[in-house]
């Protein structure tokens, strides 16, 4: 079965194009823009976790190695699409448009960062595992309802396919012809478990064929494959030929979460190998270099001004006014029931003696 679901590789390891007709994609334009943002994103992600270590956002998810996946789906997009993330998918919706400040402002525990800005169709991410997928398939239908050519796409881990709520939604497309691209990112682990240990499937494409839809495994350390098999499979879902299945094979460096030591049920030698060998950022950099389209100054310039957004979005982040703890409270239920009102009295009872005994220490 595996052989029939080959990984499609458009640039190789070394920065090769594999075939002569891929050459009208692999542009030293689309090179430029792959590049710009695969290094924004890592230097996004690289912040997150040097903020969290600091205290200064909550748990991080880190996504570092997946940068190729997120970068080329997301560009495939069009601007009135749907993006459906999960909680290890900012690198996308930040490549989406979505607002740095506000995808902080999430990791610290916010409210507002929730909300994308105007006009931008990005579902909040989903932290309850596989959840959105059923989201993306309504927002999907309602789409195709509506006569529009608007299609969805929606994000998870190979610890998802084991969840109700993918099969849910891969039924309930496939029935209904939605407009929807299914995007798992393979990373080989779900959280501790191997792949192996949760599935006897050898690869999660092929999943697609029990809903009759078309399953693919892609390289999703290749961006332009990336970008080329999202592309082909938006254009299908939009011409009304319904939902794809898009296995990206790839890796996480680092750990689930910041909370997480990978060291305890994984040989991280091997993050070290694939970081020479495999890494995403790297691969469209030989490509560049390859075909004389890169250019050391320019590297540096983008680096510097992918850091100084990071940095302003962090600055912004942390001058927002002090969040309201009624909020945790008061936006659960339309009236609130007596529990979260016993709760909330405890809260703020609690806080309440925090702040004397703080005082009588000084």
């Amino acid at each position: 079965m595996e052989n029939d679901f080959p990984i499609k590789m458009w640039i190789d390891v070394n920065g090769n194009v594999q075939e002569k007709e891929y050459q009208e994609v692999v542009t030293e334009k689309r090179a430029r823009t792959f590049y710009q943002q695969l290094i924004r994103i890592r230097t996004f992600d690289r912040k997150g976790i040097s903020l969290q270590r600091q205290g200064r956002i909550g748990t991080y998810a880190p996504f570092e190695g997946q940068e190729a996946s997120q970068v080329g789906s997301a560009l495939a997009l069009e601007a009135n699409d749907w993006m459906f993330p999960s909680y290890r998918d900012h690198g996308a919706t930040m490549t989406f448009g979505h607002s740095l400040k506000n995808i902080l402002l999430f990791w610290n525990g916010r409210n507002e960062g929730c909300i994308p800005p105007a006009g931008k169709n990005i579902f909040p991410p989903g932290i309850p595992i596989a959840t959105q997928l059923p989201h993306a398939v309504g927002a999907a239908f309602a789409e195709k309802r509506k006569g529009t050519k608007n299609a969805a796409i929606v994000y998870f881990g190979d610890g998802a396919t084991s969840e109700g709520d993918f099969h849910e939604g891969l039924n309930m497309a496939s029935v209904f012809e939605a407009p929807v691209v299914f995007f798992n990112q393979n990373n080989g682990y779900a959280i501790s478990v191997p792949m192996e240990k949760q599935m006897n499937t050898k690869t999660i494409a092929q999943k697609a064929l029990a809903y009759d839809m078309p399953g693919v495994r892609v390289d999703g350390n290749d961006v332009f494959a990336v970008y080329a098999e999202t592309l082909k499979a938006l254009d299908r879902a939009r011409n009304g030929k319904g939902p794809t299945l898009i296995e990206a094979v790839t890796w996480r460096y680092g750990a689930h979460t910041t909370a997480d030591d990978p060291t305890k049920y994984r040989d991280q030698k091997e993050s070290d190998r694939r970081r020479e060998e495999t890494d995403p950022v790297l691969r469209v950099e030989r490509l560049m270099k390859n075909q004389g389209w890169f250019d050391e100054q320019w590297a540096e310039e983008v680096k510097n001004q992918a850091a100084h957004e990071v940095d302003a979005s962090v600055a912004e982040m942390e001058s927002f006014p002090p969040a309201d703890p009624n909020d945790i409270f008061d936006h659960v239920f339309a009236e609130p029931t007596w529990q979260l009102e016993e709760q909330k009295q405890q809260y703020f009872e609690a806080k309440k003696g925090v702040a004397v005994w703080n005082q009588q220490q000084q």
